[in-house]
């Protein structure tokens, strides 16, 4: 369909034409007892009721290093899930829930683009099915028992100047990274330092994601430490007591959702973790989930191979106890050509010469996917700008170093667009893959994170500060050394420098500090100048939006 003004994703997606949720659940063989609607269009699916074994083959999309060209990672996974599902594939899509952080600040939503989107669009990016909200509200719960506690009496002598959990808000809001609480006096409790992070941060949202099941959420949540007492040891959950309240605050949030593309292909969206201060997957429920309901899953992870990817793999994957059959990379000339020393302002012309400076940034990326032991297939996402000399050079790079290369142009064609591509994902999925984590738990804190920071990004190695090193030496004698990685870093680059682009060599990472998320499961390391609760820029995408006088959302991307 051809328009003489291109249609925003929001019109796209407001001119679908939806199925209603139980004509979509009857397709992916979803029993109507395990169906709980919300409105015509929205489900909650209770996994218990889910009967059989999840063995359906996952495709993870990863990308090259994002850039403010955008990359379009989440429309290829939905393009590719409608085009498998043209191949009359049994397919399902499981994607990540998005934040309103990104949603009114600059980023966008998560639910693809153009004629590769899941939908309803505008629920999905906004309040959805209020799983956020109810991840907000259990770890704001968590907060407020923690400071009753010390006001009661702290039987347990927390230290305040000790505690780790911060409170939680789903929006980009930088004048509450640092507060101060309890001030009034002493009915109004015993002031200490603390902050905000982003809801997506949360330790809640990465075990809302990584739990098997309702009685592994209560458990991971009863693990989570919140700070140490005033002989520096920690202080759980369970020492609390509360770990069932907060379950019982998460039971109907932890059933995924499921909605559809606009191609009617069945999707399950539940988690929403950042890549660049979180682990960036969905949760390992829905995929278990659409394993057992599909025979093939296309998932997708944040930002880059350097985070998502890698989180995937080393994290998720070692969790939830299954590994992915395929990968694919997504890129674009535009992205390639900001690797190569572009202004986003002259993207639209044609510049060879800087596309083959960015190259190197997607073969680093390809290369990290073959350090997992799976050959990795590129996406290359068509725009418009992009000319047939610069396809050429892509195209040629591919068959000289023998990668396999898809063009796709699922934003303006849907599954269509997606056809080549899903071709050769099933010519990869037909082939034995030799999948490998890149580090064993068991190995120090020092050389998983330098095997990350090698392997990796490319580095030469890390540099830890004074404070990381205490840190370090408090969690040995703990015994919480035996836990995954999951690296905080800019997603701009893949060195911990945002302006670092393309490939870069011979840089260090700075590990500034390491949080424990023993409920989680992993070790946080914070690098650089990231931060768990982001800003708004100068003109935020609220400044866009608005409603007319039917009640209809306009501006919403």
């Amino acid at each position: 369909m051809t328009f003489t003004k291109p249609l925003t994703d929001l019109e796209i997606a407001t001119k679908a034409k939806l199925k209603p949720i139980t004509d979509i659940a009857d397709s992916a063989k979803i029993p109507f007892e395990a169906l709980e609607q919300y409105g015509k269009y929205k489900a909650k699916i209770d996994a218990t009721k889910i009967i059989g074994k999840p063995t359906g083959k996952v495709v993870l999309v990863t990308a090259t290093s994002p850039t403010p060209a955008g990359e379009g990672k989440s429309t290829v996974t939905v393009g590719l899930a409608d085009a498998l599902n043209q191949l009359k594939q049994k397919v399902m899509v499981a994607l990540r829930e998005p934040s309103l952080g990104p949603v009114m600040g600059i980023k966008g939503g998560a639910t693809g683009g153009g004629y590769a989107q899941v939908v309803p669009m505008e629920d999905i990016n906004l309040h959805f099915t209020g799983d956020l909200h109810a991840i907000t509200t259990a770890n704001n719960a968590l907060a407020a028992l923690i400071d009753n506690h010390i006001y009661q009496g702290n039987e347990l002598k927390v230290d305040p100047r000790r505690i780790i959990w911060k409170r939680v808000l789903d929006i980009n809001d930088r004048a509450l990274r640092k507060v101060v609480l309890g001030l009034g006096g002493p009915v109004q409790g015993v002031p200490r330092e603390d902050g905000f992070d982003i809801t997506v941060a949360s330790e809640i949202m990465a075990v809302f994601c990584l739990a098997t099941s309702l009685e592994n959420l209560k458990e991971r949540l009863a693990n989570i430490v919140i700070g140490y007492t005033y002989s520096k040891e920690p202080v759980f959950v369970r020492d609390l007591g509360v770990e069932g309240a907060l379950t019982v605050l998460l039971k109907d949030a932890f059933k995924p959702n499921l909605v559809q593309t606009i191609e009617g292909t069945p999707a399950l969206v539940h988690g929403g973790p950042f890549a660049n201060i979180a682990h960036g997957c969905n949760s390992i429920i829905a995929t278990q989930t659409a394993r057992k309901l599909a025979d093939i899953v296309v998932t997708e992870a944040g930002f880059g191979a350097d985070l998502g990817a890698e989180k995937f793999m080393n994290i998720k994957a070692r969790q939830g106890s299954f590994a992915p059959s395929a990968v694919v990379v997504v890129t674009t000339i535009r992205a390639l050509k900001m690797h190569g020393g572009v202004e986003k302002s002259a993207l639209s012309t044609e510049n060879v010469v800087a596309l083959k400076k960015g190259i190197p940034n997607l073969e680093k990326h390809l290369d990290t996917i073959r350090n997992f032991g799976i050959e990795p297939i590129v996406a290359l996402n068509r725009f418009i700008t992009d000319t047939e000399q610069e396809i050429d050079v892509i195209l040629n790079w591919a068959k000289d170093n023998n990668i396999r290369i898809a063009r796709t142009n699922v934003w303006e064609e849907g599954g269509k667009g997606g056809l080549e591509l899903a071709r050769q994902v099933l010519e990869v999925l037909e082939q034995p893959q030799q999948f490998t984590s890149l580090y064993e738990v068991s190995n120090t804190i020092e050389q998983k994170i330098t095997t990350i920071v090698q392997k990796v990004y490319g580095g030469e190695g890390v540099q830890f500060t004074e404070q990381a090193k205490k840190q370090i030496a408090q969690i040995k004698k703990f015994g919480w050394d035996v836990l995954p990685i999951c690296m905080a870093k800019t997603q701009y680059s893949l060195s911990d420098q945002p302006h670092l682009l393309g490939r870069p060599e011979g840089f260090t990472i700075t590990v500034r500090e390491i949080i424990p998320k023993l409920g989680a499961g992993f070790l946080v390391c914070l690098t650089g100048e990231i931060m768990t609760m982001p800003g708004l820029p100068k003109e935020p995408a609220a400044l866009a939006m608005d409603i007319n006088k039917n009640g209809e959302t306009i501006g919403l991307f």
